[in-house]
Order: C-alpha cells, then sequence, then structure tokens
C-alpha cells in the first residue's frame, strides 16, 4: 500500500522509499538540523584556505603565507592565480606567454596552445587558488623579489622539502627527519601521475581542455600537508629554484618536485631537471622564500 502524506512543507508521497528521500530533502525540520553541518563544513574548507595564504598588506603585498624552516620562510603553497594577479597589476606586466598568444605543453614535442596563459591555465579563465602557471623563470623571479624576497636556492628548497623543522610536527612527521618525498615516506598524497594513489586524479581542477597525458592540476591552497607543512611540494607543477645560483644569460635553471604530468619518481631529491629560462609551459610554477 503507498501511503500519503499530508501537510504543507512535507510531501505527498507516490512510494514509502520516495516517500523517505523527498521527506528527508524537504522537511523543514529536517534541513534545520543539517544546515548547522552543512555551514561547519564548509566553514573549515575556508578555514583551510585562508591557513594557506594571507591578505595582501604593505609588507606582504602578494598576500603570502610564509612557513618559518631553519634559517629562511618558504611560501606554504605554490604561488597562486590571485598572487601573481597583484603583482601584474602593480607592475602593469604583461607576460611572454601573454605577449606570444599562450604558452606551451609537451605533446609529442612542445606545443603551443592558444589563450594557455598564466590567468587561464588551460584556455579557461583560472580560480584564485590554482597555481600561476606559463611563468618563465626570470618572471618568477621578479614576482619573488616584488613580494619580498627571492626564489629558493635549490639548498632551501631541498631543504624546506624533505627534512622536517617545525618543533612539534603533527604525526606521522618526526622533528629532524629527512623523508624520501615532499609528502612523507611514500608520494601517496601528492598530485602526480600513476603512483600517488587513485585519490590522487580527484583533485584535478576541472578545465575542459583534452590533454594527452595527465589530468591537471589541483588547486595550490589545498591537499595533504607534507614536510614542513608545506602543500604540494612534490607534484602538482614543478617549481622553479635559483640554480646555479645567481646566474643571468641563457643557461638552463632547475626545476624541483615533479608535477601532474610524471609519476613520483621526480618527486625524489636526486632527480634533477632544468629548463632554458625562457621556458613557460602549463605544469611549471613556482614559490619564493625570504
Amino acid at each position: 500500500m503507498t501511503p500519503i502524506v499530508v501537510g504543507r512543507g512535507l510531501l505527498r508521497v507516490v512510494s514509502p522509499v520516495k516517500g523517505l528521500l523527498r521527506m528527508t530533502l524537504f522537511n523543514p525540520f529536517i534541513k534545520a538540523l543539517i544546515r548547522p553541518a552543512v555551514a561547519a563544513a564548509a566553514g573549515a574548507v575556508a578555514a583551510l584556505a585562508a591557513q594557506a595564504t594571507a591578505a595582501p598588506t604593505p609588507d606582504n603585498p602578494a598576500g603570502i603565507t610564509w612557513q618559518p624552516v631553519a634559517s629562511f620562510q618558504i611560501a606554504r603553497t605554490e604561488t597562486t592565480v590571485a598572487q601573481f594577479r597583484h603583482h601584474a597589476r602593480a607592475e602593469g606586466l604583461v607576460t611572454q606567454a601573454q605577449r606570444r598568444g599562450g604558452g606551451e605543453v609537451f605533446e609529442a614535442g612542445w606545443t603551443q596552445q592558444r589563450g594557455w596563459t598564466w590567468q587561464a591555465p588551460f584556455g579557461r579563465p583560472a580560480a584564485d587558488d590554482e597555481p600561476a602557471v606559463h611563468i618563465t623563470w626570470p618572471e618568477a623571479q621578479a614576482f619573488c623579489r616584488w613580494a619580498g624576497g627571492g626564489l629558493p636556492t635549490d639548498a632551501q628548497w631541498l631543504q624546506a622539502a624533505y627534512t622536517e623543522e617545525r618543533a612539534a610536527p603533527p604525526a606521522p612527521f618526526v622533528r629532524g627527519t629527512r623523508y624520501d618525498y615532499p609528502s612523507g615516506s611514500s608520494p601517496q598524497g601528492a598530485m602526480c601521475l600513476g603512483d600517488c594513489g587513485a585519490a590522487a586524479q580527484t583533485q584535478a581542477v576541472p578545465h575542459g581542455a583534452v590533454l594527452m597525458r595527465g589530468a591537471g592540476h589541483a588547486l595550490a591552497t589545498r591537499g595533504t600537508p607534507g614536510v614542513n607543512g608545506l602543500l604540494h611540494m612534490g607534484g602538482n607543477a614543478w617549481e622553479w629554484v635559483d640554480q646555479p645560483p645567481g646566474a643571468r644569460g641563457p643557461e638552463e635553471r632547475r626545476t624541483r618536485g615533479g608535477s601532474w604530468w610524471y609519476g613520483a619518481a621526480p618527486m625524489r631529491a636526486d632527480h634533477l631537471q632544468s629548463k632554458p629560462p625562457g621556458t613557460a609551459v602549463v605544469y611549471i610554477g613556482f614559490r619564493c622564500v625570504r
């Protein structure tokens, strides 16, 4: 027998199962009970994002959240689109990728993608919390100088990525321990291809582009914090470093950490990779130190 429920705000029920579902969704009393839990969850997500970035100030014009590591501080996240926008507006900057009509991706050779820039990494406008990519080495260094620091040296990046320096880090991290990956003892939880677990690909930002490999990057401010509480030091986007230190001219500059396009091997400290300083591609970003 099909029950009928009468009452404003409840339901005209077609079957017991559908009736239960509809009552759950539309009953104002149940909605009143659910609403605080939904709000609390949304607040927790917002709080995590707030910890990863900061509001711009005269002393911190990019709004970077700095993490102390030994004798220096490093940005907790890869430089975000919103942070780079502050710089671009302040300096009237038009990047190389913008001037040339788009950055590149590797598809059986380097391929330019029209309209792919730091503002639209995959051709569509980016969210503020996406990593700023399609940025050349000189552009990255100029941003970090404007933000009050510079690109990390290779030694600084390695120390921040692999050696836990916090006085009382949360489990499973242990002060003074050097880890195999920026994510810890394994690559699990990082944004890489194949080796980082099935959940890694679910972090990818919806972008609508057709990629020959990988799923694209995750938000720079979301993910599982790794060594020293840093986000995405392994995977997501390669990061420019100042190596060779103070180099000028066309010699190649080192990148660290791997990206969504690769497996876990480039996340290790012994993996060396470099690119010409004028490279502006979809999976190279950066972060700053001071």
